[in-house]
């Protein structure tokens, strides 16, 4: 009788934690059920546990092995979320993470059903306080027609290297794939003021702080692959996270309007981006890379008050 009055006991504390959510919880501006948040904590016990951790702090039991380290959802905080002001995603935005996953990470694409998915979702929204607040959810990047394609790509690239080594300043933080006197030229061009001030190492990406506890190396396009670029819409998604920014990490936000020519430039460096990327590990990106480390030294010219 003993045992059987432990087994009951045991049985009903297994009910509670599969079943914790007894009503409605608001989340994001939307009441969900608490049939849906229980089965979406079973199935992301199933799913995301072992790198995500049960309490959603991103120290599962993979967890250790994993660089970069996996997603602390208690945060409330997504890189590559694709909204506007920094804010939450979208639904629709953390679906695109999940089906497409995060290149170069342990976050592979997964193919879980629809309504499994959209279970494990609300859920993970109830594991951080942010989800609470009804205006969490920022407005989607609108991306609008690309104006380089149909046979302009190439101008593209070339009004995308100059603004990425001129007016954007991309090489703070990424790798430059262009030789001093261009940047400088670059610089003078989009800027009214050439660069002479260059990294020590303007060639490699420069190590950065983020919210997440760890530095965060920017990416090298000659080099690593990109989070969250899809095959064959790389231009789409580089516009985005243009636009979007990375959320808690030194990539800021471009508005278009701050550029000379807004959509079309954001659009430009996004071609010249996508160049790059379609370059790594041919023998053009060594030659490329070798080119840049035996280039003539550089002489800043004259001071133009002499002139």
């Amino acid at each position: 009788m003993r045992r059987l009055a432990a087994a009951l006991v045991v049985l009903a504390g297994c009910g509670e934690q599969t079943s914790p959510f007894k009503q409605p919880v608001k989340l994001a501006g939307k009441l969900v059920p608490a049939d849906t948040l229980n089965a979406g904590r079973v199935a992301y016990l199933q799913y995301c546990r072992a790198c995500h951790g049960e309490k959603g702090d991103g120290k599962g039991p993979a967890a250790p092995g994993l660089r970069p380290p996996p997603r602390d959802f208690t945060q409330g905080s997504f890189k590559f979320g694709g909204v506007l002001d920094q804010k939450l995603p979208r639904d629709e935005d953390l679906v695109r993470i999940v089906r497409g996953g995060l290149h170069g990470t342990a976050m592979v694409g997964w193919d879980v059903p629809d309504r499994k998915l959209d279970e494990i979702i609300q859920y993970i929204k109830t594991l951080s306080p942010k989800w609470r607040e009804d205006d969490a959810v920022g407005d989607p990047v609108e991306v609008p027609p690309d104006p380089w394609r149909e046979g302009r790509e190439a101008q593209a690239i070339e009004r995308g290297k100059l603004l990425y080594h001129g007016f954007a300043q991309c090489l703070g933080c990424h790798a430059a794939y262009a030789t001093r006197q261009y940047v400088y030229d670059a610089s003078k061009a989009t800027l009214g003021t050439g660069t002479t001030d260059f990294r020590a190492d303007m060639y490699q990406p420069e190590l950065k702080d983020s919210e997440y506890g760890v530095k965060i190396l920017p990416p090298d396009f000659l080099f690593n692959d990109l989070r969250s670029i899809g095959k064959g819409t790389e231009t789409h998604d580089l516009y985005r996270i243009l636009v979007a920014g990375v959320t808690g990490a030194a990539m800021p936000a471009w508005n278009p309007v701050t550029l000379p020519n807004k959509e079309a430039d954001i659009y430009a460096i996004a071609w010249y981006v996508r160049s790059l990327l379609e370059m790594k590990g041919t023998r053009a990106a060594d030659e490329l890379r070798q080119s840049l480390e035996h280039q003539a030294a550089f002489v800043p010219p004259p001071d133009d008050a002499t002139k």
